[in-house]
C-alpha cells in the first residue's frame, strides 16, 4: 500500500538588537546605539521525492506523520510502502529504491543491516487477542487457541507479529492450530473484521485500528514478548535531508505523540 503526501519546510530566524542606556558618574546620560538587525540564512528547504519503507502496522500512524510534513513543506513528495517488514527487508536487500526503513522488529532490521545506517529505536508493541464484536464463540484466553473447534488466524511466522506468536505460544506451553496464516499484522486483523475467523494475535495498535468491529483481549504472557521498532535512513538516498527530517519528526514529541495515541508504547 502506498501513501503520497507532498511536503516542505522554511524556517527564517530574526534577532533583533536591543538598546541599552545608564548614567555617569556626574549624572550625565549615556546612550548606547542600537546594534543593526542580523538575520540568519533561512534554513534549506526540504524538497524532492522521498520513499518510506514501513510496517504494516505503521500505516495509520506514518500517513498522519506525513500529512504533518505536508503541512510545513509542501514541495516533498512522499511515497510510502507498507507491507512485512521481512519482506521490505528482503526487497531493500534487493536494491529496491528507499530512503528509509521503518521496522517491527530490530531483527529485520538486522537483515537490512548492510543496506540501511544506524537505527534509532522508536516506538514498542505488544500483541493482543481480537475477536468479532459481541464474541459470538466465546473466547476467552490464549488456550483457545489450540481448541480445533475454532477459526484461528495467526500472522505468518516469517514476519514479526507471527514470530512474537510463536514466542508466546511457547512460553505458555500451547500449540496453537491457527487456519489461516496472514502475510502480515494488517491482514490478519482483517480476518477478523470480516468475520472469517474466531480469534486472532495481533499488535494492539492494529486492534485499536479495527475499532468497534472487534473486541480485544488482553493476556499476561504478552508482557514477556514485546516488539521493538527502529527506524534508519537507508544508505544512498536520493533525498538524504528529506530523509533525516522524516526519522527525526518521527523521533520528535509531534511524531512520538501520533505513535502513544495509536496505542505505541514510547520508547
Amino acid at each position: 500500500m502506498s501513501r503520497r503526501a507532498p511536503v516542505a519546510l522554511v524556517a527564517a530566524l530574526a534577532l533583533v538588537g536591543c538598546s541599552s542606556s545608564g548614567a555617569n558618574d556626574a549624572g550625565a546620560s549615556l546612550s548606547a546605539s542600537p546594534p543593526a538587525a542580523t538575520t540568519t540564512p533561512a534554513a534549506p528547504a526540504i524538497s524532492g521525492d522521498l520513499t518510506v519503507f514501513a510496517a504494516a502496522s505503521l500505516t495509520d500512524t506514518f500517513a498522519e506523520i506525513g500529512d504533518q510534513m505536508m503541512a510545513a513543506n509542501p514541495d516533498l513528495t512522499i511515497t510510502f510502502n507498507f507491507g512485512s517488514s521481512g519482506t521490505l527487508a528482503e526487497q531493500l536487500l534487493a536494491d529496491a529504491p528507499a530512503d528509509v526503513f521503518a521496522s517491527a522488529s530490530a531483527k529485520t532490521m538486522t537483515t537490512a543491516a548492510e543496506v540501511v545506517g544506524e537505527p534509532a529505536l522508536f516506538a514498542h508493541n505488544s500483541l493482543v487477542i481480537v475477536v468479532p464484536k459481541g464474541n459470538p464463540r466465546e473466547v476467552t484466553g490464549l488456550s483457545d487457541f489450540a481448541n480445533p473447534d475454532l477459526k484461528i488466524a495467526l500472522c505468518d511466522p516469517s514476519v514479526p507479529c507471527g514470530a512474537a506468536a510463536q514466542t508466546v505460544f511457547a512460553n505458555a506451553g500451547i500449540t496453537a492450530m491457527p487456519d489461516t496464516l496472514g502475510p502480515d499484522v494488517r491482514a490478519t486483523a482483517t480476518y477478523v473484521t470480516s468475520g472469517e475467523v474466531d480469534a486472532a494475535l495481533v499488535y494492539k495498535t492494529d486492534a485499536i485500528a479495527a475499532g468497534s468491529a472487534v473486541e480485544t483481549l488482553t493476556f499476561p504472557e504478552a508482557a514477556g514478548v514485546v516488539n521493538d521498532y527502529p527506524i534508519a535512513v537507508v544508505q544512498g538516498t536520493r533525498n538524504a535531508d528529506a530523509a533525516q527530517a522524516f526519522v527525526d519528526h518521527v523521533l520528535s514529541p509531534a511524531g512520538q505523540t501520533v505513535l502513544t495515541d495509536a496505542g505505541f508504547d514510547p520508547t
